[in-house]
């Protein structure tokens, strides 16, 4: 269906109604929604589940005592499916909070200047989500049928690993025949089409305490054990082959003339395949003390798998042809942060991510999107539905 499809309607639909579209992400940038605070994100939940009701659709929100509520899109399909494969729904993938506390506003308003639209989280993600929900109006407006259904899931805690509704949000994943992700573009629109591993682990190291000045021989130093176990942890990082470890936060002792015996260190990870961090996993739970009479205790792993290059090598391809048709020239990139799409394509399901707003700045203070490119990013996001 891909070469029967025209995707300029849609854009020149979508281009119509920018003004209607900025208002939307203006409103939603304006209600601030930090990772953590609940009241917060149930209002940016709200917001979205109402803006999915407009765009006609069906819409839940799944509470959480703790991150706040998720939401579920659901938009049926429109004409019926040739076969049962592709009656399998499409995946829309986003989250709705933030990195920005509450209050950030106030020194970070909404704005447009020079063609482009500032504001804390509209970057990452709010005009992604948008975008998507305007794709979904033009193919109404327009009056082009989809054979699959639509499904929206927005996550509240994406920015703290996802950990309240992973396994929601893998189970929706698991009943779709392809995933789109809204996260931001990379530089110039590209799309990504990988996406590394990342893992945490703190490693703690006990020791023995003992005088500094009468007795030093008696304690076992954990800091000084712990500086080798750090040294010899980064020697494990091969950053050109993309395997990063980076030591970002330490601490140990209590007093400095006391020998200190308990330390530890935060270990950020980052690796391009599951083989690498299968690889780094053990290299690191096998750590050994140099002294003895030291112990070391290892917690963590990698948390979210990596999108591996390949997964998404059909939807990039479609999202190129139908992108030369609207004058867009689409190129793919592979990032060091994750997203819930790594998710997704660890489970063996067509993930294709960055098909949110173009721009620059992700939890940055000069955080914004181009604003002409919005139309562009919803009207792709459209003709992709359609076509899968």
């Amino acid at each position: 269906m891909a070469h029967e499809l025209d995707p300029r309607p849609l854009l020149d639909w979508c281009a119509s109604d920018l003004d209607v579209l900025m208002d939307c992400l203006r409103r939603a940038v304006e209600i601030e929604s930090p990772s953590g605070n609940r009241a917060a994100i149930d209002a940016m939940a709200q917001f979205f589940a109402a803006e999915i009701e407009q765009a006609g659709g069906h819409a839940q929100l799944l509470e959480h005592a703790e991150a706040g509520a998720a939401v579920l899109g659901e938009f049926p399909a429109t004409a019926p499916a040739r076969s049962r494969k592709e009656s399998q729904p499409i995946l829309l993938l986003g989250h709705h909070d933030t990195v920005w506390e509450a209050g950030t506003l106030a020194s970070m308003p909404f704005g447009l200047r020079a063609g482009r639209a500032y504001g804390p989280g509209i970057f990452d993600m709010k005009s992604g989500i948008v975008c998507a929900l305007w794709g979904l109006r033009a193919l109404n407006a327009v009056g082009i049928p989809r054979s699959r259904p639509v499904r929206i899931f927005l996550n509240p805690d994406e920015e703290l690993s996802s950990r309240a509704f992973r396994k929601r949000l893998e189970a929706e994943a698991r009943k779709c025949g392809a995933v789109l992700v809204l996260e931001p573009a990379a530089a110039g629109g590209a799309l990504k089409t990988a996406r590394k591993g990342v893992g945490g682990f703190r490693i703690t190291v006990r020791g023995r305490s003992a005088h500094a000045g009468i007795n030093p021989a008696a304690g076992v130093n954990a800091i000084t054990e712990l500086a080798r176990v750090i040294l010899r942890v980064t020697e494990l990082a091969d950053p050109e082959h993309g395997i990063t470890l980076t030591p970002g936060v330490i601490s140990g002792g209590t007093r400095s003339n006391v020998v200190p015996e308990t330390a530890w260190a935060a270990i950020d990870a980052r690796v391009p395949t599951m083989k690498d961090a299968r690889h780094i996993e053990s290299r690191i739970r096998g750590l050994r003390p140099t002294d003895r009479q030291a112990r070391i205790e290892v917690e963590g792993g990698i948390n979210r798998p990596p999108l591996e290059h390949g997964r998404a090598e059909a939807l990039f391809a479609r999202a190129r042809e139908l992108g030369l048709r609207m004058g867009l020239e689409l190129t793919e990139a592979s990032t060091g942060g994750g997203s819930d799409g790594n998710f997704t394509a660890a489970l063996g399901i067509p993930t294709l991510d960055g098909l949110g707003g173009v721009g620059d700045g992700a939890h940055a203070r000069h955080e914004h999107v181009i604003s002409r490119e919005l139309p562009r990013r919803a009207a792709l996001l459209a003709a992709l539905i359609a076509t899968l």
